[in-house]
Order: C-alpha cells, then sequence, then structure tokens
C-alpha cells in the first residue's frame, strides 16, 4: 500500500503530490515570465513560501536565473545597515554561484565609502546583469521581518523601484524583477508616508482552494481508502474554507484514522466516510466528529503544529488596536459579513487570517475560525482589556437606555486615559462618548442650576438691599417725627 503524505505545516517541495495549483500559481508565472514586479502579500500559512518554492523551480528549468532570500535567516536583532544590506549582498552572489568568480569581501570593502544601499544597488549592476545573461529573478521572502528592525528599510524599497524605473533608460533592466512575499500591505513597506508609496508591480491574491483546484491534488490519497473521495474533500472544504493549512490537516486526520485503523474497524470507518448516497449530507457527521474532536475541542493543546494560536496572536499582539480589530470581528460575527472599505484597519485585519474578501465583503474565513474564536470568545477577549466590562455589557443589554450604566467622574477619565494612543472597537468609542456626553449634560444641568440659585439670591439679595434701604428711610423719618414731637412739647 502506498503512502500518501498530506503535510501539515511548513513548505511544500517542488511536486510535492498534495500542492494545490491555484488561480494564483498561474497569475505569478505569468506575471514573471513577462518580468513583472510581484509580490504575494498575505497572512501567515497561506502557501506564500510553497508557491515560491514550486514557482522558483519551474522558472529555473526554462532557464530564468532564480534566488529566493529569506530575510530572517539575516537577521533583525541587533544588525546595521552595513550589516544588513551586506547580508542580503552575500546572499545573492551565493544564491547565483557567483561566489567562486567574485571575492565578496574584497569587492564589499572596496565600496566602503558607498552607503550600504548604493553598494547593494552597484552589485546588481556590476554583477548580477553582468554575469549572469539570462533574465533574473529575485524572491524576498518574509518581508514583513524588516518591521523588526531598529533603522528604516525605504532605502530598500526605492531601490527596487529603481530597479523597475531604470528600464526606462537601460535595457539592462528589463532582465530583472524582484518577487516579494510576506505579511504585510503595500503601504507597510515604507515607513516615511512622505516619500512616494510602494506601488509598483502586480499583487498576487492568495485565496483558499476550490474544489475543482484541490480535488487533482487532494484526492488520489483517499481513493485507496474511501470510496468517494470527492465528497470528502467537498466536506473537507466545506469546514476550511479552503485555507491550505487546515485543509492539509483535515486531509491527514482523515488518511491516518482510516490508516491505523485494523482492517475490520478500518472498513467500517471507510463506509461511515463514504455512504452509497453521494451527498454531502451523508459524509457530514463523521466528518464533523473528526474536526470537534482533533481540532475544535481543546484546541489549544491540539493546535500542533502551530495555526490557530497564530492568528489569535496575531489579533491580540498590538494592544493599541487589537480593540478595534475585535470590534470588527464581532461585528462580522453578528452580522454575517461588513462592507470591505480597503481601510488600513481592515487590511491589518486580513493579515491576522480570521476573515476573508469576497465580492466586496469582509467575511469569517472558515467554519473552524468561527466555531474556535466565537462571540463568546471575542466577549471574553474584550472583557479582558476593558476597565469598564461590567458597565459596557449592562448599557448595552439596556439597549443603551440605562444611563446609570455610563461611565462619570473619576472612572470616565480613567477610562479616557486607557483608551489614549488604541484603536477601540466601534461599541467601546460609542459607550464612551455616550459617557462623555452624559457628563457634559449633567456639568451642564449642574451649571445651569447654579446659575439659577445664584441668580435667586441674587434677587434676593437685592430684595434685602432694597428692604434694608427701605427700613433705614423708615428708621430716619421715625427719628425725624420723633423729634419733632419732642420739640413740640418742649414749646
Amino acid at each position: 500500500m502506498s503512502i500518501y503524505n498530506y503535510k501539515v505545516g511548513g513548505s511544500l517541495e517542488y511536486q510535492h503530490p498534495t500542492y494545490v495549483v491555484r488561480q494564483a500559481d498561474r497569475e505569478l508565472y505569468d506575471g514573471l515570465t513577462s518580468l513583472e514586479f510581484c509580490y504575494v502579500l498575505n497572512s501567515r500559512q497561506m502557501g506564500k513560501s510553497s508557491l515560491r518554492v514550486q514557482m522558483m523551480n519551474r522558472l529555473q528549468a526554462e532557464g530564468i536565473n532564480c534566488v529566493s532570500i529569506d530575510l530572517t535567516l539575516i537577521g533583525s536583532d541587533a544588525l546595521t545597515p552595513e550589516n544588513w544590506y551586506g547580508g542580503i549582498a552575500f546572499e545573492l552572489l551565493s544564491g547565483f554561484n557567483l561566489l567562486g568568480e567574485i571575492n565578496f569581501n574584497t569587492w564589499w570593502r572596496d565600496r566602503l565609502v558607498l552607503p550600504p544601499v548604493q553598494r547593494l544597488s552597484l552589485l546588481i549592476e556590476e554583477i548580477l546583469l553582468t554575469h549572469l545573461s539570462n533574465n533574473i529573478v529575485i524572491f524576498i521572502d518574509e518581508i514583513d521581518s524588516v518591521k523588526s528592525l531598529n533603522f528604516p528599510t525605504d532605502d530598500f524599497f526605492a531601490l527596487i523601484r529603481g530597479c523597475y524605473n531604470r528600464r526606462v533608460d537601460r535595457s539592462d533592466y528589463k532582465r530583472i524583477t524582484f518577487c516579494l512575499l510576506g505579511v504585510a500591505t503595500p503601504s507597510d513597506l515604507i515607513e516615511d508616508k512622505g516619500r512616494t508609496p510602494f506601488n509598483i508591480g502586480q499583487a498576487i491574491e492568495l485565496t483558499g482552494f476550490t474544489f475543482e483546484e484541490a480535488k487533482l491534488s487532494l484526492t488520489p490519497g483517499l481513493h485507496e481508502k474511501i470510496d468517494n473521495p470527492e465528497l470528502i474533500i467537498k466536506a473537507v472544504l466545506d469546514w476550511t474554507g479552503g485555507q491550505p493549512f487546515l485543509t492539509q490537516k483535515l486531509c491527514h486526520i482523515i488518511y491516518n484514522k482510516s490508516a491505523n485503523q485494523s482492517q475490520k474497524s478500518k472498513n467500517q470507518t471507510l463506509r461511515s466516510l463514504s455512504l452509497k448516497q453521494p451527498t454531502t449530507d451523508n459524509q457530514q457527521p463523521t466528518i464533523d466528529t473528526l474536526v470537534q474532536t482533533h481540532i475544535i475541542d481543546n484546541w489549544e493543546n491540539q493546535d500542533e503544529p502551530e495555526h490557530l494560536k497564530t492568528l489569535r496572536n496575531r489579533l491580540l499582539s498590538n494592544e493599541q488596536n487589537s480593540g478595534r480589530l475585535l470590534g470588527l470581528y464581532q461585528e462580522i460575527l453578528h452580522n454575517g459579513e461588513i462592507i470591505a472599505d480597503d481601510s488600513p484597519e481592515q487590511a491589518e485585519f486580513r493579515l491576522t487570517g480570521l476573515v476573508c474578501k469576497q465580492q466586496g465583503k469582509l467575511k469569517v474565513y472558515n467554519r473552524i475560525y468561527q466555531e474556535v474564536f466565537n462571540l463568546y470568545w471575542v466577549e471574553k477577549e474584550l472583557s479582558s482589556l476593558r476597565p469598564y466590562t461590567e458597565a459596557i455589557a449592562a448599557w448595552f443589554a439596556s439597549n443603551r437606555q440605562d444611563e446609570s450604566r455610563l461611565l462619570r467622574g473619576r472612572a470616565l477619565q480613567e477610562a479616557l486615559d486607557w483608551k489614549a494612543g488604541k484603536s477601540l472597537s466601534v461599541e467601546d468609542d460609542d459607550f464612551l462618548a455616550a459617557s462623555q456626553q452624559k457628563e457634559l449634560d449633567t456639568e451642564r444641568e449642574a451649571n445651569k442650576i447654579l446659575a439659577d440659585a445664584k441668580g435667586k439670591a441674587e434677587q434676593l439679595l437685592e430684595k434685602a438691599k432694597v428692604a434694608k434701604q427701605q427700613a433705614e428711610e423708615l428708621l430716619a423719618q421715625t427719628k425725624k417725627i420723633t423729634q419733632i414731637e419732642r420739640n413740640d412739647v418742649k414749646a
């Protein structure tokens, strides 16, 4: 019996039997063979590195010079621009097998008078374009790692743009192109927003496997074990949404579940997975059970290699934005979808991998994510962030009518201090805005009462002054009359 290796985690080697060819493969191949600058920017574990492996080998087989540089291997901690650019230059020469022709240390040191980025640019011009006669494709993987460096890398992306712009004046630059891969958006690549954004090239979108794409690579491993493997793959995709990691994992679970049974129990398992009626309904109960018991239940302990934890950490790691991202996710869970507006916060949200864009809407990527990261989980995480959890919950429970639940005084000020510098959910913003408005209304009412009281007091004071004046006048008149009467008596 043959062993069919569904691979869970890590890159798939070239021509791995379970590699699923997607629309992205065709788009990237067309782009790079046309020497377009391309970038594959997506969430983690979506198959970027596997795509790069397949594409690089395919292009090399056609005589195109290719090199792949994993920026994480160059490092980030305590690196200087000199180290970093030097590391990239060395990887280029090593990857193109040019170290035997070029003494890297000598060449690099002889140009120390120049900034590192200019030396790298010269290396491309003086060495790569002169020593390599065929077209050149440079893959830069894990591009998002530049955000961990303690110096800006805008010049590096300016260098890549420069290679593109030089095509107008230098025809040899038409032979070289770049493919950037990582967890980022194009706007993330340029830190200085005053500089020209990195807006060259073609974006290659990685989407989940469709059934037509997946069946060619994923069903062969199930043929000898299951009567209707295509129905099983449909059921798998119904749970995973075609997410590459989860799809491979669930296929791996199904394969091993049947392979590890005795012949008798295995046959029973096969019958339960492949009933005669070719309907997904007949397949679902067993697939549902496998998903529930092997992925969803006690997921933190079963998440190996890590996938769900990676999504969770990406969502919660940024304290300044986690509240807003949780709020967006909560809104999607409540409504099923939200309008995609391509805002920076939605772009960051999509990079978590929890959601995908379909027909102009953001939706939860798949049923597994929706089961693991459900409304209860979201509310629990939001509660752990907020210093006013009970108050906001009670206010929303009253349909925003119970103003006694709004914050005031010191509690409101502490909440506003906590909010400073953070991007919160719409619910939080509404609650704090309502609290501030109530505080302002209360202050205005207090001021009005005080003003009214002051006015009344002034009126009373004025009346008292008039009464006093009248009393004094009456007293004076009385004294005058008394004096006159005394004078009359003496007379």
